[in-house]
């Protein structure tokens, strides 16, 4: 089974996200995707916003729809960082594993914690992203649609009392309502 891994904060998930899977189930070739929510990204000075059960709700609501995608609990189950190749040790028993990564994170991978067991463990799978480097050889691109959202501007907007419909799915929306997140 070929199964994609994508990792990230999800603070919080949005429809790019969502874009950006479904282009790698269809030009990866994938049988499945699993969304790993991290506890803490090593390379960001800051914990995530929204608590991780809340990130973690987010990511079920905004999957449950499209029978391929999973969530994994990996990540939010260890203490300390979340690391991708402790991720994809734990999950190679899964099947044949490809990272999906956005380009503009490929190109910090050499600053991630062993870069080249990385490799080993999984194909990297790189959505071309606006204004971001042009993969290596060492990576498969993949085109996925160019929505120019983040989840950092996401949450700005929504602290400034600005409503996040139709950026994120309604199931995600009406969550982020209900809790009060990023207000």
């Amino acid at each position: 089974m070929r199964i994609g891994v994508f990792g990230g904060t999800f603070d919080p998930v949005h429809v790019g996200h969502l874009a950006i899977a479904q282009a790698a189930l269809e030009s990866g070739k994938l049988d499945r995707v699993i969304f790993v929510p991290a506890r803490r990204s090593p390379l960001k000075d800051r914990e995530p916003v929204a608590p991780a059960e809340d990130r973690l709700l987010m990511l079920e609501a905004a999957t449950k729809n499209e029978p391929r995608f999973a969530v994994s609990r990996i990540e939010l189950e260890r203490d300390g960082p979340s690391y991708t190749v402790d991720t994809l040790e734990g999950l190679r028993g899964e099947g044949e594993l490809h990272l999906i990564l956005g380009s503009d994170a490929l190109a910090d991978l050499s600053r991630w914690r062993s870069p080249e067991r990385i490799r080993e463990l999984a194909t990297i799978l790189v959505a071309r992203r606006p204004g971001a480097p042009k993969p290596d050889a060492s990576a498969t691109a993949f085109d996925a649609p160019c929505l120019d959202i983040s989840s950092r501007e996401l949450r700005a907007r929504a602290g400034r009392g600005l409503t996040l419909r139709y950026l994120v799915p309604d199931e995600v929306w009406r969550h982020i309502e209900r809790r009060g997140l990023y207000r």
